[in-house]
Order: structure tokens, then C-alpha cells, then sequence
């Protein structure tokens, strides 16, 4: 025990991680180039949607104090071979409101309370493919017959014979192709809103127990519109089989100055700055021509 008569015993202990070496190991490669499959992007878009609903609530509000709002998406389907993309799903919304419990003429005493509801939505876009989806039909079915000779009846003579297909069989051909069903992934949500009182009378304020005093400015409501505009990001993938590929020379090679001019590889130092020049010497003397004049 210490002077004050707390515990000692210690709550935090902490201690210095020593750094551990590595070494580095060159992967095994089984093969250089092969065939994998992996999910392949269709297509990123952004989709914008309208919403108006109205809300009621289960007693009286006096004021909204935060709403916060998350997206939520039960389907998210491309239509193969269209470019349709339906899209289902709800707002998921948690209202903090005020609702008034006694007041005077000049407050208001009021319990906060929250109420969580689901806005639901239902879309259908196109979208602008980046890749290709990989779909086949299946083979057209296509049915045959046998031939076969049968004898006749009484009255026909007794070298004829029913020359016909085989009416007690049936004869098919068809199959079926497994496709891989495209898939979606949220990026991002955006949520644009307004939400207005519907029935508010200002100068009524409405507990559980009935009308309260109140300042005259003061009111209540129970049901709220609310206008809203979702932005909604996502991408459109699909399994597909690719063949990765040695790169060329020109695609290996890359250029870092072409991408980025102020790259500096650091190969090149600055130039610095130039010396001063030098004194320029003196100018030898010019011969004498025989004609009496000077000779250049």
C-alpha cells in the first residue's frame, strides 16, 4: 500500500520488441505463363437515385437531432446478354428526436428518443462495359428419327410394306452451358436529403399526456417527408479465364521520365554552374606585302 492507501500494482505493462531479420527468398514458379481465372471488371458506374417517402412517428416530435443513414443492397443483377443492371435494396435510417415531456412559457423539458426505419428502393440501369461479359448460349436441340418398314394391313398387297419413321420412339438432341453468374462490390454511397414537417402548428406542443405550455414558437409533429437523391458507386465483375503473356519489350521497358516529366532517376546529376572565361591573348603581328601595303 502506498502513502495514500492505493494499490501499487501495476495496470500497464509494456516492454521494447526487439527487430527481427529477414532474408529474401525467390518464389517457385511452376509456370511462367499460365492460364488463371479471376474476377475481370465489366463495369464501374455511379447510379443516381430518387427517393420521397413519409415517416411517421409514434409521438409527438419537437425537433430532429441527427439522422444518420446506411446503404444497404439485397440485389444487384446483370441480365446477360443485356447491358441491364437491377438494383434493389433500402436506406437504413436512425432518427434522434426530441419529444417534449412538461414545458412553460418559456422552456420546454424533452426526452430523447430514436426511431430506425428502412426506405426501400427498386432500379433498373444500363451500364457501358469496359470488358466483355463471356456468355454462351446453349446448342439448339434438335430431334431425329429412325427409319423403319412395317407391314400392312388386310387390303394392301403383300409385297408392300409402311415405309415411315419409328412412331414408338423419341429421338433428342440437347445440352446445356454453365455460365458464371456477374457479381457486384460498393464503392461508395452519397446521400443528398430534406426532410420537412408535415403537420406542425407552432404554438401546439403535444406530450404522451396532451397539449403542454409552451413558447409560442414552439410545435410538434408526427409525420416528416422526406426527398432524397442516393448516389451509389459500384463495379459489375465476372470469373473469367485469362492467359497471362510474356510482355514485349516495349511494354517492359517503361519510360518514367514520358509518364511523369519531373521524375529524376537520379542517374544524371545537375549541371553546375559555367567558369568564368579566360583572358583572351594578344594578336601577332600582320606581314608586310611588297607592294608597300599590309597583306592579309
Amino acid at each position: 500500500m502506498s502513502f495514500f492507501g492505493h494499490n501499487d500494482k501495476k495496470v500497464v505493462k509494456s516492454s521494447v520488441q526487439q527487430e527481427a531479420t529477414n532474408v529474401n527468398v525467390t518464389p517457385e514458379v511452376a509456370n511462367a505463363f499460365p492460364f488463371i481465372k479471376v474476377p475481370v471488371v465489366l463495369g464501374e458506374v455511379t447510379v443516381q437515385i430518387d427517393l420521397d417517402s413519409t415517416i411517421t412517428f409514434p409521438e409527438p416530435v419537437l425537433e430532429i437531432k441527427v439522422i444518420k443513414k446506411s446503404l444497404k443492397l439485397v440485389q444487384c443483377r446483370l441480365l446477360l446478354p443485356t447491358n441491364k443492371l437491377f438494383l434493389k435494396g433500402f436506406v437504413r435510417k436512425n432518427i434522434q428526436y426530441a419529444t417534449p415531456n412538461k414545458g412553460g412559457k418559456d422552456h420546454v423539458s424533452s426526452t430523447i428518443k430514436s426511431l430506425t426505419v428502412d426506405v426501400p428502393f427498386q432500379v433498373v440501369t444500363q451500364i457501358d462495359f469496359i470488358s466483355q461479359p463471356v456468355f454462351k448460349m446453349g446448342p439448339k436441340t434438335s430431334e431425329f428419327k429412325y427409319f423403319k418398314s412395317s407391314p400392312l394391313p388386310t387390303g394392301f398387297s403383300s409385297k408392300e410394306h409402311l415405309l415411315s419413321g419409328d412412331f414408338t420412339e423419341y429421338n433428342q438432341i440437347s445440352g446445356e452451358v454453365f455460365n458464371e453468374l456477374p457479381f457486384c462490390e460498393l464503392l461508395s454511397s452519397r446521400f443528398i436529403e430534406m426532410d420537412e414537417a408535415l403537420n406542425r402548428e407552432m404554438g401546439h406542443v403535444w406530450s404522451h399526456d396532451g397539449e403542454i405550455c409552451a413558447p409560442f414558437e414552439e410545435g410538434t409533429f408526427t409525420e416528416m417527408e422526406e426527398k432524397m437523391v442516393i448516389e451509389l458507386t459500384l463495379k459489375v465483375l465476372q470469373n473469367q479465364q485469362v492467359h497471362i503473356q510474356e510482355p514485349t519489350r516495349h511494354e517492359s521497358s517503361c519510360n518514367y521520365e514520358e509518364i511523369n516529366p519531373s521524375y529524376d532517376s537520379g542517374q544524371q546529376g545537375h549541371q553546375g554552374p559555367q567558369g568564368p572565361q579566360g583572358y583572351q591573348g594578344p594578336q601577332g603581328p600582320q606581314n608586310h606585302g611588297r607592294g608597300g601595303g599590309w597583306r592579309f
